[in-house]
């Protein structure tokens, strides 16, 4: 039996890129809010009456910078999936908080953008994934009610106007608990004038518990449809005809056309010249999965959205090679869609295992039209390149250039990359930086101190300085309190050495709120073991139960399988979301059961997430008989 494991969700090693902060840098900037004075105006008869023009947390000058302020920390780009055009510019799938990632995004480079974020509904009913980000931040946004959750909202919105183009669109999707309040807010950011609709989706469900409480079927979600000027794109779509309105054309001619001619005066009507009825707002055609819980679509999570909604927004409001995004992208309806549809494309979501199930539905797709011959899509495919921000994978940035593990740590430190050789790799401030090596078990030593301190000095006559690494030698510390005495080779140095996961490395993210201190974190993947016994004929039980995660006070909660692994972990129908229970009684389903459809040696793939976002793939080949 051969093993082997990978961290690539394709076979191949993972790249190794980051974002220079000084673009991150060029990118600040306020978005405008419109100024609306005669539709906010208060009659005189009425007196002075203060009315609040900005979004509920808005400020005149730093708008939403001041309650959440910007943090410049890199892009890792640990994954790449390749679709053999790797010249093309590729789509993005983003792991973060989307409102940092969308500070790092150029203005006005998005032609859609459509959202389904968390309902104000509570926050035990919008934990999906169980990661530990996803918890903490619904925990923080439901904690002050309405306002607390339109504030975290607003922030983002406004981000979503400034990455749009003068002619892009948004779309809103929400339930009755917020609809009407997110409306009065984004009127304010948008300008009342730039709302265009307000889309009814008919849900027709009376199935199950819902039909029980004592009121109104619940019965529809609203999206709300703004754009960001006047001069928007937007196509008309038309239904297909109804099955009675086909009949009404009987005859057909010659050419086996079908056509009318009971209209007044006898004049004849052809079918295939009649356009469909236009679409209403009240979109009453699109299945919800309640009504369809057997579709081919379903992945298994409670908010999935069909892929039929997203087909007419995005056939509405762009045309091929536009940029579509979803920023709170969950299992990946919008990516898909999008792909298929021939549009480039941007997705995020703060839960590593939605991002994890976007991008095995997103290879799925290839793999479909590959097996069976048929594209997709008639342009050719851009690679995906998979990113993180704020939580970097340790074997990932071990694989870096000793130069790329330099600029990356300099980055996060909040330093610049400093040019030349020598042993000062960057600035922070004056205060001059040195990097250790990627791989963890180098470390700093007294060797590396003395010549940093020499370059200081001789250099740059420059007393303090700082080393960034990931761990130190005990003789590397002795030399630090040694050069700080007057007895030294080079004495009266100051250097503090400062470990990367430290709270000393990112105290300069920390103390800028509260809430940052889950950020610029590091992780490690899970261990990952799998047993396996033959069951019945060609039929397997397997077993991940004996997997560990190595991060602190983390946990396993997601486990998929891929029965038919072909270097690309595609995981298979039924087994993409491995787990039961919500909230904080979710656990993972380490005990699963497979009947195989072919016999002899079959590479098999199990991929394990815990809560913190580290993740393992373990490969193995199983002799089925």
């Amino acid at each position: 039996m051969t093993k082997t494991q990978t961290k690539s969700s394709h076979g191949q090693d993972r790249i190794t890129e980051y974002s220079d902060k000084e673009i991150i840098d060029s990118l600040i900037e306020t978005t405008e809010i419109p100024k609306q004075p005669d539709f906010y105006k208060i009659p005189r008869r009425f007196g002075s009456i203060p009315v609040d023009k900005l979004p509920l947390g808005c400020d005149t000058d730093k708008q939403y910078y001041k309650i959440y302020p910007r943090v410049a920390l890199p892009f890792q780009k640990a994954d790449r999936v390749t679709f053999g055009h790797s010249e093309l510019d590729p789509n993005r799938l983003f792991w973060g908080d989307n409102l940092h990632v969308m500070r790092m995004l150029p203005s006005n480079s998005i032609d859609l953008i459509y959202i389904d974020p968390p309902f104000f509904s509570g926050a035990v009913y919008n934990v999906i994934f169980g990661d530990q980000n996803e918890v903490r931040s619904f925990n923080d946004v439901w904690e002050g009610g309405m306002s607390s959750y339109l504030i975290w909202l607003n922030a983002r919105l406004l981000e979503m106007k400034r990455l749009l183009k003068p002619t892009g669109s948004i779309y809103v999707h929400l339930d009755w608990h917020a609809s009407h309040y997110v409306k009065v807010e984004m009127d304010k950011m948008f300008g009342y004038d730039n709302f265009r609709r307000e889309i009814i989706w008919s849900l027709q469900t009376t199935s199950g518990f819902k039909s029980k409480t004592n009121n109104w079927i619940r019965g529809h979600d609203t999206i709300m449809y703004y754009t960001k000027t006047n001069d928007y794109y937007f196509k008309k779509l038309t239904q297909q005809h109804k099955p009675e309105y086909i009949k009404r054309f009987k005859k057909k001619d010659k050419d086996g056309r079908r056509y009318r001619d009971d209209r007044p005066g006898g004049r004849i009507q052809y079918l295939d010249d009649t356009p469909g009825r236009l679409f209403s707002d009240v979109w009453d055609d699109v299945m919800s999965f309640q009504q369809a819980s057997t579709s081919n679509e379903l992945i298994g999570y409670p908010t999935q959205k069909p892929e039929m909604l997203l087909e007419r927004i995005i056939n509405a409001s762009t045309k091929e090679g536009d940029v579509v995004a979803d920023f709170f992208c969950g299992g990946g309806t919008t990516p898909t869609v999008a792909q298929r549809l021939n549009r480039k494309w941007i997705a995020c979501d703060q839960s590593r295992i939605a991002v994890a199930i976007t991008q095995g539905r997103l290879e799925a797709l290839y793999e479909k039209s590959e097996s069976t011959g048929i594209q997709q899509t008639l342009l050719p495919i851009p690679d995906i390149s998979v990113e993180y921000w704020g939580t970097y994978e340790i074997p990932t940035l071990e694989k870096l250039t000793y130069m790329e593990f330099q600029n990356f740590v300099i980055s996060a430190y909040g330093g610049r990359v400093a040019s030349g050789d020598g042993f000062i790799h960057g600035f922070k401030g004056q205060t001059p930086l040195f990097v250790g090596k990627p791989k963890q078990a180098n470390r700093i030593s007294k060797n590396d101190v003395i010549e940093f301190a020499r370059d200081m000095v001789e250099t740059k006559g420059i007393h303090k300085g700082v080393m960034l690494a990931w761990s130190f030698t005990k003789s590397a510390r002795l030399a630090v309190e040694k050069l700080a005495g007057n007895n030294a080779e080079i004495s009266l140095v100051q250097i503090s050495l400062t470990e990367l996961d430290s709270l000393t490395f990112k105290e300069h993210v920390t103390k800028l709120h509260e809430e940052y201190n889950s950020l610029l974190t590091f992780i490690l993947p899970p261990e990952v073991s799998v047993n396996h016994k033959k069951v019945a004929s060609m039929t397997y039980e397997f077993d991940a139960s004996e997997s560990i995660a190595l991060n602190k006070d983390s946990k396993i909660v997601n486990v998929q399988w891929d029965f038919d692994f072909k270097g690309r972990f595609t995981p298979t129908k039924g087994f993409v979301y491995g787990r039961d229970g919500k909230g904080d009684k979710i656990k993972p389903m380490f005990n699963v059961t497979y009947k195989f459809k072919h016999i002899g040696k079959i590479p098999i793939a199990c991929r394990v997430q815990d809560d913190l976002g580290g993740e393992m793939i373990h490969m193995e080949i199983i002799r089925v008989s």
